[in-house]
């Protein structure tokens, strides 16, 4: 029988089946792993090329006539992707007004063609998150209760079980969401600026994306209560009550011990 087994298995037998079940493992992964984000290839290279003239007039003074940043300065391009740029510009966060703990949103400086190509020319650099269609930020498409689960375990911490916004540390804070245009909400989930951590697909599908968009649209609508005191829930439902409901008692007592006296 030992004779038998010594002709029917060779020695290296167990070193190849370890590496068959390797590269079956990493076919299957590559199989369900999310694709990865790719640049937008559908801009053309008109787009590029007028994107790049706006880059070296308004933004190679931070980072850098190839994109590449400065060391305390700004950062890297290559690779963050048109979505970034779409969001970064379209929200007037970029170019930068002033110097700060982070940038401040306001008016866009540029229309949004020249976004568009500026977000082509930035994608052309190398790989990164792509502007999401329509179809993706429609909240009408999403389940605006699965967004809110969605939105309470990874987003409200931040800015607030509504979207209302909040503090943080350093001067920073996580800006209030009931303005944001739903296409720059799940920009803002897929490139994580600044403070923000970056919820690629593998964190929140992009079905689940668009249920958080669902759930902060929902809150748009006005307080269901009436006033809304503020967004920021039982902490200043408490302190109406203690100032109205404490005061009331305090009122009646000290006026029913007038009379009494």
């Amino acid at each position: 029988m030992q004779t038998l087994a010594r002709q029917r298995y060779h020695r290296l037998t167990p070193l190849l089946l370890v590496l068959g079940l390797l590269a079956l493992i990493t076919g299957v992964a590559t199989i369900i792993a999310p694709p990865p984000a790719t640049a937008n290839t559908e801009a053309s290279a008109q787009d590029v090329e007028a994107g790049q003239k706006l880059f070296a007039a308004n933004c190679a003074s931070c980072h850098g006539l190839d994109a590449r940043g400065q060391a305390g300065v700004a950062p890297s391009l290559h690779g963050v992707g048109a979505a970034s740029v779409d969001f970064q510009v379209g929200t007037g966060r970029m170019p930068m007004q002033a110097s700060g703990p982070q940038a401040m949103a306001k008016a866009p400086q540029f229309g949004e063609k020249e976004i568009a190509q500026l977000a082509a020319y930035v994608a052309s650099l190398g790989a990164g998150p792509s502007i999401p269609t329509a179809e993706q930020v429609d909240g009408s498409l999403g389940d605006a209760t699965n967004g809110m689960l969605l939105y309470r375990n990874n987003c409200a911490m931040c800015h607030g079980s509504v979207g209302g916004g909040g503090a943080l540390t350093e001067g920073k804070f996580a800006p209030g969401l009931w303005e944001t245009t739903p296409t720059h909400i799940y920009e803002a989930m897929l490139t994580g600026p600044q403070s923000m951590p970056v919820f690629n697909e593998a964190n929140i599908t992009p079905e689940g994306k668009r249920d958080i968009i669902a759930y902060l649209e929902a809150q748009r609508g006005g307080s269901p209560g009436g006033l809304g005191l503020g967004a920021i829930g039982p902490v200043s439902e408490g302190l109406w009550a203690w100032l109205i409901g404490i005061g009331l008692i305090v009122g009646i007592t000290v006026w029913v011990g007038a009379r009494s006296s």
